[in-house]
């Protein structure tokens, strides 16, 4: 698994920016690399929050490769757009997969260095 994958559910557990305290269920994640498939059960309740690799029935499945997956634990992926491409397949409550995905990053920062066109003086 990589390493942000394994950093994001690990600042999960801990309590870091996150899932909302109103956030109370469980959410299975499901990756898959090459033949394997890979689970995360995360299961929210009142504030606390715990991370396992159980294969258990959850209120709300997300089921994608990991390679998405790390693009959106980095902020490289949105969520909502790979779901409507297709990439991202989600079954159960919408509720939990909409809190879910504030817990995601958002897009990492551009660079604020003017390139040779966007600095170009119209004649």
């Amino acid at each position: 698994m990589s390493e942000p994958i394994e950093e994001f559910f690990e600042r999960l557990t801990r309590g870091g920016p996150g899932l909302p305290r109103r956030a109370d269920g469980s959410l299975r994640i499901d990756l898959t690399s090459g033949t394997t498939t890979e689970r995360w059960l995360i299961t929210m309740h009142g504030g606390d929050v715990s991370v396992s690799h159980r294969n258990a029935k959850a209120d709300s499945v997300i089921r994608t490769s990991e390679k998405v997956f790390e693009g959106m634990v980095t902020g490289r992926v949105n969520a909502m757009a790979a779901a409507l491409r297709g990439v991202v397949s989600l079954e159960g409550d919408p509720t939990l997969l909409v809190l879910f995905q504030r817990a995601l990053p958002g897009p990492p920062p551009t660079s604020t260095k003017p390139t040779a066109a966007t600095t170009r003086e119209r004649t």
